[in-house]
């Protein structure tokens, strides 16, 4: 069985942060949610994996830079480019050559899932069907391919219906055998102007020649295509952080529950940090400096002065801040300096290389 991950798309709605780099390196708990994707792939026992990229030199290059051959995870790593974002169905089609009749795993890249997909690929392989889908209770079905059940069964489903009648959506994982390439041949433009995945699976739905089942998710599961979902995402994740200092602590600060601090860095006099909190390499806080809960620091970020809670701070960030930032998504390279004349309660989403002065 071979894996395909899918990191183009344009991430409009991550905007500004997205305008500089692919959404799916953006760092949760301090590693890229691409890199999250690759380890549950190979803990699957997938060790093939073929990435669409696109649709730029500099974003390829981004994923192909943070990604490599593969070799950091034992799995080999092909790179397919799609010259255009014309849907997931376009997506999947140009990768017939490299799945080449084997049966495989389609993952969105943006996609988070805490149980992972071992439980997933293992039924698909003691079983004759030719889709699986990993489904998922949702409060706002309507944003969200939907699938309706009935006994158990797959009887039909919809891409982003206006008035869904089911609360189950589609998730970004599905195995295929590769018998779906003959209905992606035949999808035509849907809503968007996009080729829809779902369109190819509803062929199959309704064929009497293929078996389309489901998989109902027994963890949280996120897919990061929001600066609320990325924050929601990085506090789940967080729950289940290990205390781990490996940097330097001055011996007047305060760390208080499950804290990691990375290689090189430095807490400085008189700071708190309340976990669960991930400082990243080569950081610098302090002093007089907090940290709350549910916060991540990239690598090599340095807090001169703040009070932050539940945010992600992006690598090479420079803080040096009187206010109190709260729920935050902050890009890389930022500068946040004070200014006495501006009010408080600043909310930020702030794109790489930006700087602002409050």
């Amino acid at each position: 069985m071979k894996g395909l991950i899918l990191a183009g798309g344009l991430a409009t709605r991550l905007r500004p942060l997205s305008y500089t780099g692919p959404k799916q390196l953006i760092c949760l708990a301090n590693k890229p949610v691409l890199h999250y994707i690759v380890e549950d792939l190979k803990n699957s026992g997938i060790n093939d994996i073929g990435i669409i990229v696109g649709y730029t030199e500099e974003r390829i290059n981004d994923v192909k830079n943070s990604l490599g051959d593969g070799e950091k995870w034992d799995v080999k790593i092909t790179y397919i480019e799609q010259d255009a974002p014309r849907g997931l169905a376009h997506a999947v089609s140009i990768a017939e050559d490299f799945i080449n009749g084997e049966d495989f795993v389609v993952y969105l890249g943006d996609n988070i899932i805490k149980s992972g997909i071992k439980k997933l690929v293992e039924e698909f392989k003691n079983q004759d069907n030719d889709v699986n889908l990993l489904l998922a209770e949702n409060d706002t079905p309507e944003k969200f391919g939907v699938a309706y059940v009935k006994e158990d069964e797959i009887i039909d489903i919809e891409e982003k219906p206006q008035n869904p009648k089911s609360n189950l959506v589609i998730t970004g994982v599905y195995i295929f055998k590769s018998s779906i390439f003959k209905y992606l041949n035949k999808v035509e433009l849907g809503k968007g102007g996009e080729l829809q995945l779902t369109d190819a699976i509803r062929m199959m739905v309704h064929s009497p020649e293929h078996k389309v089942c489901y998989h109902l998710i027994e963890d949280w599961w996120d897919d990061t295509g929001t600066a609320e979902s990325v924050l929601r995402a990085n506090h789940l994740l967080l729950e289940d952080l290990k205390r781990k200092v490996e940097g330097k602590v001055d011996p007047t600060a305060k760390l208080l529950g499950n804290i990691q601090v990375g290689k090189g860095s430095t807490i400085k006099e008189n700071c708190v940090i309340r976990g669960p909190v991930i400082i990243g390499n080569n950081c610098q806080i302090g002093p007089d400096t907090y940290i709350g809960p549910y916060t991540s620091v990239g690598d090599e970020t340095v807090i001169k002065k703040g009070d932050i809670e539940s945010s992600v701070i992006l690598k090479g960030t420079y803080i040096d801040l009187d206010k109190k930032i709260v729920d935050s998504l902050i890009g890389e390279k930022v500068k946040i300096l004070s200014h006495k004349s501006l009010p408080k309660g600043y909310k930020l989403l702030l794109g790489k290389r930006s700087e602002l002065k409050l």
